[in-house]
């Protein structure tokens, strides 16, 4: 006889079933109301439809839409209705992959033609008549030979079968209508509750991510359970485009990009002044217990070999010819991790020493291809605040809550709020199992020591070493990784460091790799999205703009301005054009501050001053009082000009 599959319920009762059993069969054993309710299930941790045969036992829970989970199933029963609904009316198209994905779902095409918007308004009219058939989602179970008869048009289908030969995996299809689909699932129970989607934007895509194979067109779209959930997410859409980096980069002036640096930013003196407050400000709090350094950008193959990065990174570091061997084994550093264990090896530390945290500022080059770059957030030369522990094992505890407050404070200093991920060993890696599960021990514990609540993200971690990212959610509720801390054993054996412990003995120091921003490029980018180009006034590549009413007001206004820059303020006096033009273009450049002086204010030693965000309300100050304003808001570092907001 089989042995029965044993099914824990949350409650802790046990359910046992005869392998194969449905899902949905267990489910309305428990009650009928839930089975109504259900859209899939989790078995042992992983989520199954109501219609796939259960294979094991464990944990088993009903996922109805309040559970996180249950979205993602939604989704990719979207994509299946999205590749419905186009089959019916582009009846040539290829169909390819269809996943969920962080915030919806895609699917990707080859047809002959790019879809037009006029197309996408089609597909979603269709996909609409599909709901409302309220196909079910059928289910079936195939050999190869079978499935190859099912897609025998298909020729990506066919490519994705090959996949499977030689494997125990089960092949399945689901249909709807008349449609068929290779799917692992899981899907909802039927087509209707696709109820709240909207498609969104095309793109092109390689087949399988090859940019040697065809290009694809691929249709993005979301879906969500409720109505005023799709209607946040698509505001967030048109909020985000608003507050679009490479549209505000332009239009404040802040930086450029020209052919002939693919992947480069220009800072204009505008950009600079932004970038080098950040960096000041990082510095700052960097000063007295981090040793700021600077390094080569160049570097011999031997290095990166001894590194690791050599096997595991080649295809994204920009090789450098060597005239002297005639070959390419020389490359731009991509990270600054080698040339920091190169200083501490160069010298002799005891153990009273540790930690050691070594800074850098320098520029990194990344191989990225030419298609995935987009402005300052997937560029191919970048800058990162940059850090490297060397540190005793009994240490690592204490050195995580260190980073990690250092870390979280920094956030906070610009109105970003961030959760905790721990990501373990992936797939492709150096070193051996064990000195992977010392690291792993000694990282979790250290996070768990903190207190802090953290997502687990199993295989995500650096191929050296687990790692703790920091996912930062913005202003309008996007989440971006940017700091991470990761812990690394195999760097100390790769490079022999040492240091002479309290018994006068050699020792392995432990290294973490601390980043905050993350590259200082792309946090530039997230910033500017986060205040949607409104700067707190410490950030503010221009803080005051002066604005005399008439020429002749402009020697009085000259002094006022002067007055500002000895304080330390960066104030532009602006004479040109009329006054409601020159407010108009500092409202536009989102200026915190405007100083207007009419007669009245430089007979009086006043100005009159406008807040950004404030409209036409005008406080009239002593110039003294305003520069201690501004003075105050910069040295506290304040999100907004007193009185006012970010736009």
């Amino acid at each position: 006889m089989i042995a029965p599959l044993t099914l824990v319920l949350p409650d802790g009762s046990i359910r046992e079933v005869a392998p194969g059993t449905l899902p949905k069969e267990v489910v309305a054993s428990i009650g009928p109301r839930l089975l109504q309710a259900a859209i899939a299930v989790s078995v042992d941790g992983e989520v199954q439809d109501l219609i796939t045969p259960l294979r094991k036992g464990g944990a088993f829970t009903v996922l109805t839409e309040k559970d996180p989970r249950a979205l993602a199933v939604l989704r990719h029963s979207g994509a299946h209705v999205l590749a419905t609904a186009v089959r019916r009316l582009r009846p040539e198209a290829k169909i390819g992959f269809g996943p969920a994905i962080d915030d919806g779902f895609y699917y990707d095409f080859e047809v002959e033609k790019p879809f037009t918007p006029e197309d996408l308004e089609a597909f979603e009219a269709e996909m609409r008549k599909v709901s409302a058939e309220k196909l079910p989602f059928v289910r079936a179970e195939v050999s190869q030979a079978q499935a190859q008869t099912v897609f025998s048009d298909d020729p990506l289908k066919l490519e994705r079968l090959a996949d499977f030969e030689g494997s125990d995996e089960v092949i399945s299809t689901y249909t709807d209508g008349g449609f068929t689909d290779l799917c692992r699932g899981p899907h909802v129970p039927d087509t209707s509750y696709l109820k709240h989607f909207k498609l969104l934007h095309t793109a092109g895509a390689y087949w399988r991510g090859d940019e040697k194979r065809q290009m694809l067109q691929r249709i993005y779209a979301t879906a969500f359970f409720k109505k005023e959930e799709l209607d946040a997410h698509l505001h967030r859409i048109e909020e985000a485009k608003r507050r679009d980096h490479r549209l505000l980069g332009r239009a404040l002036d802040l930086f450029q990009f020209f052919p002939h640096a693919p992947g480069a930013a220009f800072w204009t003196p505008r950009g600079t002044l932004l970038y080098n407050a950040i960096e000041s400000f990082v510095r700052e709090r960097q000063r007295e217990h981090f040793l700021e350094v600077k390094t080569p950008l160049l570097y011999t193959k031997r290095l990166w070999e001894q590194s690791g990065h050599w096997g595991k990174y080649k295809e994204n570091m920009f090789l450098v010819l060597n005239n002297e061997t005639d070959e390419h084994d020389m490359s731009l550093k991509p990270m600054n991790c080698p040339s920091h264990y190169l200083m501490f090896a160069s010298h002799k530390h005891s153990y009273r020493e540790l930690p050691i945290r070594y800074v850098t500022f320098d520029v990194l080059h990344r191989n990225e291809v030419s298609g995935a770059l987009s402005g300052l957030t997937r560029v191919r030369q970048f800058a990162q605040d940059d850090c490297h522990v060397f540190l005793r094992s009994d240490q690592i505890a204490t050195e995580v809550q260190f980073l990690m407050d250092f870390i979280l404070s920094y956030y906070e200093t610009f109105g970003l709020t961030a959760n905790l991920r721990f990501a373990t060993r992936p797939p492709v890696r150096i070193g051996s199992d064990e000195l992977w599960d010392s690291a792993e021990g000694a990282l979790r514990a250290a996070l768990e020591s903190t207190g802090r609540a953290y997502e687990l993200k199993p295989g995500d971690g650096a191929f050296y070493g687990p790692k703790i990212d920091f996912d930062v959610t913005d202003s309008i509720g996007r989440h971006w990784q940017l700091g991470t801390i990761q812990l690394d054993y195999n760097a100390p054996e790769r490079f022999d460091l040492e240091y002479v412990g309290e018994d006068n003995a050699s020792h392995r120091p432990v290294v973490i790799h601390r980043a905050v921003s993350g590259s200082m490029e792309r946090f530039i980018a997230i910033l500017i999205e986060h205040f949607a180009g409104a700067f707190p006034v410490w950030l503010a590549p221009e803080q005051v703009r002066v604005l005399p009413i008439s020429d002749e007001l402009a020697g009085v206004a000259r002094e006022v301005t002067e007055k500002m820059k000895a304080a330390g303020i960066r104030a532009h006096l602006e004479t040109s054009e009329s006054l409601n033009y020159r407010i108009r273009q500092a409202e536009v450049m989102k200026v915190p501050y405007m100083a207007v002086i009419g007669k009245r204010e430089a007979e009086a030693g006043t100005i009159a001053v406008r807040v950004r965000g404030e409209g036409k309300k005008q406080e009239v100050l002593g110039v003294d009082a305003f520069i201690e304003r501004v003075r105050g808001e910069i040295a506290t570092r304040a999100l907004t000009p007193q009185g006012g907001a970010a736009s």
